[in-house]
C-alpha cells in the first residue's frame, strides 16, 4: 500500500529486554505468597523452586540467588508456605518469566505438608508404624526382591554391593518411582514379587530427588501395601536426609540403596574371617580337651596297673563291712528283745484283771468314808434346819399370839378389815374381829379410851 509504514521488527533479544523492563518496572519490591514445590539447590548456591497458588491453578518459577541471606534460603523447602519479597523479571536466555526473591519469611504450613502430616498422624494412631510390628531381617537372604526403576542408579548400586559381599540372587520388579500412576505401579511390582515362594526380603527404593519426586512413597496405598508384605521390607528411598512414610512403615530403613544391600547380604569376607577365628578357637578347644582326656586316661591306666591288689583291698573292706553289719544286727536284735520284754511287763501290770482287783481293794475304804461323810453332812444339815426353824418360829405371828397377844380388826359387812393399832381408830358400837393363838371371835366396842393403858376392857363376846 502506498504511503504505509513498515512494521518495526524486533529481535528476540530486544523483545526480551523490553519485556524485562516492563515487568521489572511493574513489580518493584513486591511480596508474593504461595507454597514451595520442586526446590533444588544448584552447585552455584542459587535455589530454584516453583511457587504455587493453592487456591487457584497458578504458579511462577522463582529463584533466590546465593547473595541472599542464608537464613532466607533455608526456609525454602518443598511443601513450605512462604511470603517472598522480590520482583518479577524475564530471564533473557530462555525468555522465561521468573520471580527473583531476596527475602523470605514463613507463612504457615503448606497444603502438601499439612496433608502429609495428617496422614502420618492417622497411620501412627492405627499402629502402622509401631516398633513391635516390625520383623527382624533375615541374616542369610538367598533371594532378594527389588522394587525400583530399571533405569535408575538404585538397582545398580544394590546389585554391585550385594554381589561384592556374597552369593545372593536378586530379582528386579521394575516400576515407575515418580509421576502420575507411579503408586499403582509400585503396588503391582510388590504383588509380582510376593508370588515368589522362595523370597526372603524386599528392597523398595530409589535415588534422591525433590519432595515431589519422592511423593509416591508417601501415598497411603503404597504405605499400607508395604506394611502388609509377607516378608520383611527395607525402605531405601532417597538419601539419608529424606524421610518418607514408607520408611516408617517398613521393617527397616536404609539411608541409601547401597546400605539396604549391606543390611540384607552379609559380607562373605567378614564371615570367612569369623569362620577362621571360630575354627582356630575350636581347634584349640579340641586340643585342650584331648590333653585333659590323655591325662585322665593315664591316671586310669596307673590305677588299673595293680587291679588285683585293688580288688583284694576292696574285698577286705567288704569283709569288714559284713562283720560290722552282723554285729550291728545282733546289737539291734538284743535292744529290740529287751524293749519287748519291758513293754510286756508294763502290759502285764496294766492287765484288766489286775486293774480291777486293785480298784476293788481301794473301793472298800472309800465306801466307808463316803457313808461317814454323808451321815456327818446330814447331821450338820439337820442342826442348821432346826436353828432356822426356831428362828422362823420366833418371828412367826402365831408365836406372838401364843404368848397372849391378839390381832384386832374392824369388821365391815361381815369381813375383817385392817388391823387396829390405835384406840382412836374405833368407835363405840363398832364390831371387831379378834384373832388369838387358837381361833378367833367377834366383839363390839362399848368405849374407846385414848392414851390410857387398857387393862380389862369390857368386851361383849359373841359366839
Amino acid at each position: 500500500m502506498v504511503g504505509s509504514r513498515e512494521p518495526q521488527i524486533y529481535s528476540v533479544a530486544d523483545l526480551d529486554r523490553r519485556l524485562k523492563r516492563a515487568v521489572e518496572g511493574a513489580t518493584p519490591d513486591v511480596w508474593v505468597e504461595g507454597e514451595v514445590s520442586g526446590a533444588k539447590t544448584a552447585p552455584s548456591g542459587h535455589v530454584y523452586f516453583l511457587l504455587k497458588d493453592e487456591r487457584e491453578d497458578a504458579a511462577i518459577d522463582c529463584v533466590m540467588y546465593r547473595s541472599s541471606s542464608v537464613r532466607a534460603r533455608r526456609l525454602i523447602a518443598d511443601g513450605a508456605r512462604l511470603q517472598l519479597r522480590g520482583r518479577a523479571t524475564i530471564f533473557a536466555p530462555r525468555g522465561r518469566l521468573q520471580f527473583v526473591g531476596d527475602m523470605a519469611r514463613p507463612a504457615g504450613r503448606g497444603a502438601l505438608l499439612e496433608a502429609l502430616e495428617n496422614l502420618k498422624n492417622r497411620l501412627l494412631a492405627e499402629g502402622l508404624f509401631a516398633p513391635d510390628r516390625k520383623r527382624p531381617l533375615p541374616t542369610h537372604a538367598a533371594l532378594i526382591g527389588v522394587v525400583t526403576s530399571p533405569a535408575g542408579a538404585a538397582i545398580h548400586d544394590i546389585a554391585r554391593v550385594a554381589f561384592r559381599r556374597g552369593s545372593v540372587r536378586i530379582v528386579l520388579s521394575p516400576t515407575l518411582v515418580q509421576g502420575p500412576g507411579a503408586a499403582l505401579r509400585v503396588i503391582d511390582a510388590l504383588d509380582r514379587l510376593e508370588q515368589l515362594t522362595e523370597l526372603d526380603a524386599i528392597i523398595v527404593g530409589r535415588g534422591g530427588g525433590s519432595a515431589e519426586d519422592l511423593m509416591v512413597f508417601n501415598e497411603e496405598i503404597v504405605v499400607r501395601r508395604i506394611a502388609a508384605c509377607r516378608v520383611p521390607v527395607v525402605s531405601a528411598v532417597g538419601h539419608e536426609i529424606d524421610v518418607t512414610l514408607t520408611d516408617l512403615a517398613a521393617d527397616a530403613r536404609a539411608a541409601t540403596p547401597s546400605q539396604a544391600a549391606e543390611m540384607l547380604v552379609p559380607d562373605a569376607h567378614v564371615q570367612r574371617q569369623a569362620l577362621f577365628q571360630l575354627r582356630g578357637r575350636m581347634l584349640r578347644a579340641v586340643r585342650g580337651q584331648l590333653a585333659e582326656d590323655r591325662a585322665a586316661l593315664g591316671a586310669l591306666r596307673n590305677a588299673f596297673t595293680h587291679f588285683r591288689l585293688t580288688i583284694a583291698e576292696q574285698e577286705q573292706k567288704l569283709d569288714e563291712l559284713g562283720q560290722r553289719l552282723e554285729q550291728a544286727m545282733v546289737r539291734g536284735a538284743a535292744r529290740r528283745r529287751a524293749e519287748t520284754e519291758r513293754l510286756h511287763r508294763r502290759l502285764s501290770a496294766r492287765h484288766p484283771r489286775a486293774v480291777l482287783a486293785g480298784s476293788r481293794g481301794a473301793l472298800g475304804p472309800l465306801e466307808v468314808r463316803l457313808k461317814s461323810a454323808a451321815r456327818a453332812r446330814v447331821g450338820k444339815a439337820r442342826a442348821r434346819l432346826s436353828e432356822r426353824l426356831a428362828s422362823l418360829d420366833a418371828m412367826s405371828p402365831l408365836g406372838v399370839l401364843a404368848r397372849g397377844y391378839a390381832i384386832v380388826r374392824a369388821e365391815s359387812g361381815g369381813v375383817a378389815d385392817k388391823a387396829i393399832r390405835d384406840a382412836s381408830e374405833v368407835v363405840p358400837g363398832q364390831k371387831l374381829s379378834i384373832r388369838v393363838h387358837k381361833g378367833s371371835f367377834t366383839a363390839r366396842v362399848e368405849d374407846a379410851l385414848a392414851d390410857a393403858p387398857v387393862q380389862n376392857s369390857p368386851l361383849e363376846e359373841h359366839s
